[in-house]
């Protein structure tokens, strides 16, 4: 923690230096009253009153100047900390693997970087000013109370061990909850959060009650944890209050019986030691709440360092895994003569939570540049997990998944997966314009080269480094945004969507609902499409992606495909023949393993697994057209 706050040790030294200058106030302000009544009220001494209130109504103000400047710094230090260690959360969720994602678990990832960092920047808030206002005034209350009488420091020195006893009984009790309460909050953020995602559906199946209750238990299991550390701290005021007026009455009696028989205080201390002794035990209470928020941080910080000390999964084995938020790459030695080749050799893989069964077993196949290649199986046969191990969403178990001749766990991640456009079933849009979700992906390459990131495209170069001529053309601000305007509109007509996106109210600037939830399945598949499009990488995948797209659309697009990324190589996952059936080859999946590859009329020959599915889809005079 000490390392974020490094950085900001200027502010966190001046809120303390201004809250003792605050304090120093406060702290006199007991005694000047005792000086008012003694020498003045009781004196009848007018000059002496008003002397004294100029007085303190001087250094009230200079205090309040020094608290709002404590509070200013304190903000400062605390919201900055806060700012820092969030940031580091996100970028280390960012580089989470998926194995390590569903671990955590995307509603307790949400309450560590919101609710979790809030608990620690209050922590941070009271370090730097409550903390040090406690101190400062349990001591100096406890000095100022001996200036008056030793007399009345030796009743607060009583009753201090019972105070002292009840909160720290209280603590011990309430701060195991604290962990509880974070978990439970977890808890109630994932079902939120499926909930909302998944309005729709909960609503299509009329699960609104079903959904509620579900909710209810789990905001009801959080408010029952937090109810009973409430309750318990219920009891901590009331029983230091009984203590604290249990000493007043010591210090009346003390005090009165002081000035009957020998004289040596006065009413005037009296009344000052009652103040100085409620702000030293007041002080223990403002103890017990700094500790507990302390506490409650504490159950905090260890959430936040879990994530933050969880190490990332390619760290050890790819040097530049951060490349993809500081825009430098490693680099590998893959052949620049074989773009877009794939190969699996031997690859095994099985998921991290089931490693007893294998989903892929012993593949191996080779891709060459501009081939295109269907994978179609029954559901559940590892179609989408073997093209996942392609851009390293996850790792083979075993054997080796190479590109362009280079295993791929030897490139860099930004390396890797520049040279990947993946299309997933699932399509996911941002909040922002039609445009810019087609541009999401492809822009940080426009800002660093100035120009179009499409080779061939309107007869541009390619931007290999070689002589002159191959070197990137750079235009200006207003050409350069033109061309690629003119781009993206490119990538919607190779993925069918241009004709919808100008039919919306704004065109290319129509703003997409969060999760894309006001087009259409079809409608986010093919923006979903034209962003990979856009990408021009060298190998291209559909993840069923064209499951939502009618079947003269999907016509067009692989036309389209054929027609303008010839030489990019594709992988087609598809449930459907009529999606495969152009393929320069196709492989057939069965229980992880390839049953089955070649061509469509190879296969129609050749394969009882592939005639069975065919079988499944098209009408029995349609399976030899």
């Amino acid at each position: 923690m000490l390392k974020y706050l490094k950085k900001y040790w200027f502010y966190c030294l001046l809120a303390p230096l201004f809250m003792m200058g605050e304090l120093s106030m406060d702290l006199l302000q007991p005694d000047m009253m005792a000086t008012i009544v003694d020498d003045g009220v009781l004196a009848s001494n007018m000059e002496v009153i008003l002397s004294e209130g100029i007085r303190m109504v001087l250094l009230v103000l200079f205090g309040g100047t020094c608290g709002v400047l404590c509070g200013v710094f304190a903000n400062i230090a605390a919201q900055e900390f806060g700012n820092d260690v969030r940031k580091d959360l996100f970028s280390r969720i960012m580089d989470f693997s998926f194995e390590q994602t569903d671990r955590f678990t995307t509603g307790s990832l949400v309450t560590r970087i919101t609710n979790d960092v809030t608990q620690v920047e209050q922590m941070v808030m009271m370090s730097v000013r409550s903390l040090v206002r406690c101190v400062f005034m349990f001591v100096g209350g406890i000095v100022m109370l001996y200036r008056q009488s030793p007399r009345f420091a030796l009743v607060a020195a009583c009753g201090l061990p019972f105070v002292t006893v009840i909160v720290v009984f209280t603590l011990k009790k309430v701060s195991p909850l604290y962990t509880v309460i974070q978990q439970k909050l977890d808890r109630v953020n994932s079902v939120m959060q499926e909930n909302i995602a998944g309005a729709r559906v909960v609503k299509a199946y009329v699960r609104e009650e079903h959904e509620l209750e579900h909710f209810s238990e789990a905001n009801d299991s959080l408010c029952d944890t937090n109810l009973q550390a409430q309750t318990i701290l219920a009891f901590l005021n009331p029983a230091v209050n009984i203590v604290l007026n249990l000493c007043v009455v010591g210090v009346l009696y003390v005090g009165g019986y002081t000035v009957q028989h020998d004289g040596s205080i006065t009413p005037g201390q009296t009344m000052a030691a009652i103040t100085y002794l409620s702000l030293i035990l007041m002080r223990i209470v403002f103890f017990a709440n700094i500790f507990q928020t302390f506490t409650r941080a504490s159950a905090s910080w260890k959430r936040i360092r879990e994530v933050l000390d969880t190490p990332v999964v390619q760290r050890e084995e790819i040097p530049d895994v951060h490349s993809h938020f500081t825009g430098s790459g490693a680099g590998c030695a893959a052949d620049v003569d074989r773009k877009g080749e794939i190969e699996f050799r031997n690859v095994s893989f099985a998921y991290p939570d089931d490693p007893e069964n294998p989903v892929l077993d012993h593949i191996s196949f080779s891709v060459k540049q501009g081939e295109t290649i269907a994978v179609i199986g029954s559901t559940g046969c590892g179609k989408t997990s073997l093209v996942q191990l392609i851009p390293r969403f996850y790792d083979a178990t075993e054997g080796e998944v190479l590109v362009d001749g280079q295993d791929v766990r030897k490139y860099s991640m930004r390396e890797l997966r520049d040279k990947i456009g993946i299309v997933q079933q699932k399509a996911e849009l941002f909040s922002r314009s039609i445009s810019e979700n087609i541009l999401w992906g492809s822009e940080e390459r426009y800002e660093e080269e100035g120009a179009n990131p499409i080779r061939g495209a309107l007869g541009v170069p390619d931007g290999t480094k070689g002589s002159e001529q191959e070197k990137p053309m750079t235009v200006s601000d207003t050409d350069h945004k033109v061309r690629q305007m003119e781009e993206v509109s490119r990538a919607a007509r190779i993925a069918q969507a241009e004709d919808f996106i100008l039919r919306t109210s704004d065109g290319y600037e129509t703003q997409v609902t969060e999760g894309g939830h006001s087009l259409s399945g079809g409608q986010k598949q093919r923006i979903s499409i034209a962003r990979a499009v856009m990408k021009n990488p060298e190998i291209l995948i559909f993840d069923d992606s064209g499951s939502a797209l009618d079947l003269k659309t999907e016509a067009a697009l692989y036309e389209a495909l054929n027609r303008e990324f010839a030489d990019t190589t594709r992988i087609i996952v598809a449930q459907r023949i009529f999606s495969v059936k152009g393929a320069d080859r196709i492989l057939v999946l069965d229980n992880g393993r390839i049953c089955a590859s070649g061509t469509h009329e190879e296969l129609m020959q050749n394969s009882d697994v592939y005639r069975e599915i065919c079988r499944s889809q098209l009408k029995k005079g349609e399976i030899g057209a």
